[in-house]
């Protein structure tokens, strides 16, 4: 009976130390798995264009505030608010009673003086002959000439009242001084204006072609000028191309040019103002209206891009990529990027023509480990 129980008690201890023996691993360890594979791709210099988009603001290329010369009662608005005029155009009326007054009361002043000189310049005359003769003493004869030289100087003044009557009777006629697209009257029929007032009664602007006024830092036209006269950046002659995105994010279709930088430095700001000119001939840019323009810097012949998703950042913040080096192992690389370009980083340290920049698998893509490296897909480039 005792042996009995004893083999019962022994048949569980062997059967368990049996199943812990084809359970466990095998002599000599996990045998190693293939080396991961990896997507890389393979730099190769290109020619990029830079841009750099900038906010900016519409202005009208041309604007007149349109104010009156002389003073009087407006009589008639001759123009249609929100319309477009000539120069020359009139667009008031002031009442030129007054003016017209003065008008006749110079050119009759002027008749008067010319019909005093001429029995004057006859005496002079007949004076003349007299005094080769000893008939006219000299005194005569001298106070004779001053008195036709008075009487001549009086038509010169009578004929410079007269032009000024003239210009004042013209100028309550109020006409465009330029051509373009006036705004909303200040003034009605029946309201007093006078000469010079602060108060405009119209504004004229000219809205084709407008201007767009952006601001740069001046630390970044510094780069761009050191860049263009290294040579890493080459740009055609003439002005800078500029391209449009309106508000909404959408393209203006009519290109533009960079027409002059501000010769100085914004002091509260460090910046520097550009303005651009841009056709408008459907009147789509409308002054005050917010912008953003696509500045074209130049173009960088042997340019080395690296996709964004390829790019990290190590604990010090630096931009670091993996590439695969010599044995096929995986390396840490930092660099140093410029600026982005669409979906990739612009590389200026760190990274040669040829390099292989891991793209995909970077989760087994461990420093010093071995990889197989495959081509990244072109269309993902």
């Amino acid at each position: 009976m005792r042996i009995f129980y004893l083999t019962i008690l022994l048949l569980p201890l062997a059967s368990c130390g049996k199943k812990g023996a084809a359970g466990g691993p095998p002599p000599g360890g996990m045998p190693p798995g293939p080396p991961p594979e990896v997507s890389v791709l393979t730099l190769q210099a290109q020619r990029v264009a830079l841009t750099t988009e900038l906010p900016g603001r519409v202005a009208a290329s041309l604007t007149a505030e349109v104010r009156p010369q002389v003073g009087g009662i407006i009589r008639e608005r001759l123009f249609t608010e929100g319309a477009d005029v000539k120069a020359g155009e009139q667009l008031y009326q002031i009442d030129p009673s007054s003016y017209q007054a003065a008008h006749d009361g110079a050119k009759a002043a002027l008749a008067k003086a010319a019909a005093n000189v001429a029995p004057i310049r006859l005496k002079a005359e007949r004076f003349k002959e007299l005094l080769t003769s000893d008939a006219v003493s000299q005194q005569d004869y001298d106070d004779v000439s001053a008195a036709q030289k008075l009487a001549e100087a009086e038509i010169e003044s009578a004929k410079a009242a007269l032009e000024t009557a003239s210009i004042n009777l013209a100028y309550t006629k109020v006409t465009a001084p330029i051509s373009g697209r006036i705004g909303r009257s200040s003034v009605t029929n029946g309201a007093l204006v006078t000469a010079s007032q602060p108060v405009a009664l119209a504004t004229i602007q000219q809205l084709d072609p407008v201007y767009v006024d952006v601001t740069q830092s001046s630390s970044e036209v510094m780069r761009l000028r050191k860049a263009l006269e290294s040579g890493q950046l080459t740009r055609e002659e003439g002005p800078a191309k500029v391209q449009l995105l309106l508000d909404d994010g959408s393209a203006y279709p009519q290109p533009g040019k960079l027409n002059f930088t501000e010769a100085f430095v914004e002091a509260s700001t460090g910046s520097v103002t550009l303005r651009m000119l841009f056709p408008n001939p459907k009147l789509l840019l409308l002054p005050g209206m917010f912008v953003r323009t696509v500045l074209e810097e130049g173009v960088k012949e042997q340019a080395l891009l690296v996709p964004q998703r390829g790019v990290t950042r190590n604990p010090a913040g630096q931009a670091m990529v993996m590439v695969v080096g010599a044995g096929e192992k995986v390396e840490p690389r930092v660099i140093r990027t410029d600026r982005t370009v669409g979906e990739n980083w612009l590389v200026n340290d760190g990274l040669g023509v040829g390099d292989r920049v891991i793209l995909e698998g970077l989760l087994k893509a461990r420093p010093g480990t071995p990889v197989v490296a495959v081509p990244f897909g072109a269309d993902k480039k």
